[in-house]
């Protein structure tokens, strides 16, 4: 099986990377994420690292993009700082980002291999949190 890409939104992309390079500061922040929100705005975090397993940059753009308002993501990418370039996110995140926005699309790759594919093709198989909880009614 194939995934299907989609276009690489390089606007989201030199967002991310402009963060990382201006917020990014020491062991504790050290990559940053950029959304792009349903309704076009761009939102911008960086990850809160500490030892006992502080939030990656992903899961804090998923929070300041609600405190903006913008409770639909559509495309989000992760950069590392020290130029490092895309990082792809890790499992925990791959399974928030599925649970939240089940039809996110996320840039991974390296440089000429750059790609944005949909969440779900990142974690096959996946757990989906909503088709395991009880009716509301």
């Amino acid at each position: 099986m194939t995934a299907q890409t989609h276009p690489v939104d390089h606007e989201l992309i030199e967002a991310a990377e402009h963060m990382a390079r201006t917020r990014c500061r020491g062991d504790n922040h050290t990559v940053a994420a950029a959304a792009r929100a349903r309704d076009g705005r761009i939102v911008t975090a960086v990850n809160a690292y500490h030892f006992t397993g502080g939030p990656c940059a992903e899961l804090v753009v998923i929070g300041a993009a609600a405190a903006q308002g913008a409770y639909e993501l559509d495309t989000i990418v992760a950069v590392g700082d020290r130029d490092r370039g895309v990082v792809p996110p890790c499992g925990r995140c791959r399974q928030a980002l599925l649970d939240y926005f089940p039809t996110l699309k996320v840039i991974v790759g390296k440089d000429d291999r750059i790609r944005t594919v949909q969440i779900a093709d990142l974690l096959p198989e996946s757990y989906v949190w909503a088709d395991h909880q009880l009716d509301a009614e």
